[in-house]
């Protein structure tokens, strides 16, 4: 089996060079990783507000409940998947990291869809278009989280 190098098609592609460990290291530093706990404290701030507003406009108490119960859906997952991520065996090397990760990964689908199922039986008067508001607001958190990390200053 024989392999070739690539070689470029065009003109304009301009041949791939690997980053050396300095390279490296300067770009983790101007891009640091986001903590999974930030985005699921940014969830918790959003389901709280969402849940006061739904209240607030409605005047329904149901309402406000359906909204935070859809908010719990997304972020207690959320928390779960997090502490998986950060345990001692998800970084032992890139086998058991990518498979933690879609252990729980499957472990948060799993607890979203049965908090979902018990929601008519937990929350009373239940709101199901509050709750999928609550929901889907609360998901929304992971593009904001990315956005608004706390970014490190960079050493002149």
């Amino acid at each position: 089996m024989k392999t070739y190098a690539h070689q470029p098609e065009t003109q304009d592609e301009v041949p791939f060079e690997p980053l050396t460990a300095e390279q490296a290291r300067q770009l983790r530093e101007q891009n640091p990783p986001v903590s999974p706990w930030w985005v699921v404290a940014g969830q918790v701030v959003v389901g709280l507000v969402v849940a006061l507003a739904a209240w607030g406009l409605t005047g329904r108490q149901n309402v406000g409940w359906s909204a935070g119960y859809g908010a719990l859906a997304v972020v207690i997952p959320a928390a779960v998947f997090a502490r998986g991520l950060t345990g001692r065996f998800a970084s032992l090397n890139a086998g058991t990291a990518a498979a933690g990760f879609m252990l729980w990964e499957m472990v948060k689908i799993a607890l979203t869809v049965a908090m979902l199922v018990a929601a008519p039986r937990l929350v009373s008067g239940l709101s199901w278009p509050a709750l999928l508001v609550g929901l889907v607001l609360t998901m929304k958190v992971y593009w904001l989280a990315l956005a608004y990390a706390p970014k490190r200053k960079l050493k002149n």
